[in-house]
């Protein structure tokens, strides 16, 4: 813990963890709420927006995703996006009522040829007057400060499940090339997003596993997204049975108390939330969502449903102050945004 904050420490071991999971549910959930309003506005929610900007071909052997080249999903590849047709969906977004523009390209790392392109993507968004973040795989130290220098506010980089699980998931790449990327990110003076995914198959020892890394890292990640398994036919996953609701919400109210500063984002899985387990997991610590269309490339609730949930519940979206650019760059803004500039050919 910090001496000037005993709420944020970094020092959880798993039992301390675990003996929150096992709490009696009203319990847990008053603890993580209480809290929550120590640091929060318990009404207000922070909303984003992600984009697929390059879909399909991955080579990693991720065992949830649909992106992997390994698995026979019937999945449309896509090559990475001309950065003028990325900064029209950002401009939607932020007309829908989005703060924060993400980007999401299934790569397990960009190449030396990619990044001008992504750079000129952040900038573009950045001249939007939105946050913005990517999620593109493993980073080089390099490649983290090229993002950082382009403005890039956030680094979306999950470590998925717990060390002990880990290998039964993926096995492409190892959980220190996580770290090492959520390293290099830090150290770029980039934020970090970087959560993880439940309904895998893996116990409550694993879920309170997962939570104890990214408790103890040296910083909190500023954002924590918690996905839900959206099982996709064709995926080792697919015949994955359901979380229990319950052992999802509780999963939210821990993050919430390990991590009490942090935005809790509900990412993958809301299109199998109803409103009563979204209202439960907002109470519970939950105060990010993603919205929108897709989820890189699985269902998400629309804009409108969450906009109306919203006003039942009497939760409000989180705004920022921001300096309102031109609608459109000025005409000598970076080459790779003309639209005359092919897309490179990125289907690794």
């Amino acid at each position: 813990m910090t001496a000037a904050n005993p709420d944020i420490r970094h020092d959880w071991s798993r039992g301390e963890i675990e003996a929150l999971f096992d709490l009696p549910f009203n319990d847990l959930l008053f603890r993580a709420h209480t809290l929550h309003r120590r640091y929060f506005d318990p009404n207000q929610v922070q909303v984003s927006t992600l984009l697929s900007i390059k879909t399909g071909a991955c080579p990693e052997d991720c065992a949830y995703c649909p992106q992997s080249n390994r698995y026979d999903t019937g999945l449309e590849t896509e090559k990475l996006m001309a950065v003028d047709k990325v900064l029209e969906q950002a401009r939607a977004a932020r007309a829908s009522g989005a703060t924060r523009f993400c980007m999401g390209a299934a790569w397990r790392s960009p190449k030396a040829r990619d990044m001008p392109y992504v750079v000129a993507m952040v900038k573009g968004v950045r001249e939007l007057g939105l946050e913005s973040c990517m999620t593109l795989g493993m980073l080089t130290g390099a490649q983290a400060r090229e993002l950082g220098e382009a403005g890039l506010d956030y680094y979306n980089h999950n470590l998925d499940t717990s060390p002990e699980y880990y290998g039964e998931v993926i096995t492409t790449r190892s959980y220190q090339d996580r770290l090492d990327t959520l390293g290099h990110v830090r150290e770029a003076g980039m934020k970090i997003c970087s959560g993880g995914i439940v309904g895998m198959g893996e116990t409550q020892r694993d879920r309170a596993g997962l939570l104890q890394q990214l408790a103890n890292l040296p910083e909190h990640p500023e954002s924590v997204p918690i996905n839900m398994l959206v099982r996709v036919e064709g995926t080792p996953l697919a015949a994955e049975q359901d979380l229990d609701p319950f052992d999802f919400i509780r999963t939210i109210a821990v993050a919430r108390i390990l991590l009490p500063a942090s935005h809790v984002r509900l990412s993958a899985g809301r299109e199998e939330m109803n409103e009563q387990m979204h209202a439960l997991a907002y109470f519970a610590g939950a105060n990010s969502i993603f919205y929108g269309e897709k989820l890189l490339t699985t269902p998400n609730p629309q804009a409108n449903e969450d906009m109306a949930l919203f006003g039942r519940l009497g939760i409000r979206p989180e705004q920022r102050e921001l300096e309102r650019p031109p609608e459109t760059p000025s005409p000598d803004f970076y080459d790779a945004t003309r639209s005359s500039t092919p897309a490179p050919q990125t289907a690794h």
